[in-house]
């Protein structure tokens, strides 16, 4: 699979994006950042997704529960813990 950087406006990180299983991803890894930054990013991203055929995927240091409870109306997340310790979480906007 390969990801190509894409720009995201109003970003603060680099964002990438890639197709698989006829989805198209868009991707940021926010472990580095301090807060606010991830949910910044993580809004900014969000408002990327225009259909059901689209994905945001967030690499968090935890499960960002306060970006949940902001984003619950109109969009669902999956969360998978990494052997790393940090946290995968896929959006997907609500139909």
């Amino acid at each position: 699979m390969k990801k190509e950087l894409v720009e995201v406006p109003r970003a603060t990180l680099k964002f990438y994006t890639y197709e698989a299983d006829g989805l198209t991803f868009y991707e940021f890894d926010a472990t580095e950042c301090s807060p606010p930054e991830p949910m910044v990013n993580a809004i900014n991203g969000l408002r990327m997704l225009k259909n059901e055929n689209e994905r945001l995927v967030g690499i968090f240091f935890h499960a960002p529960t306060p970006l949940f409870e902001k984003t619950n109306k109109s969009f669902t997340h999956e969360i998978e813990e990494l052997e790393s310790g940090d946290v995968k979480v896929v959006f997907k906007k609500k139909e």
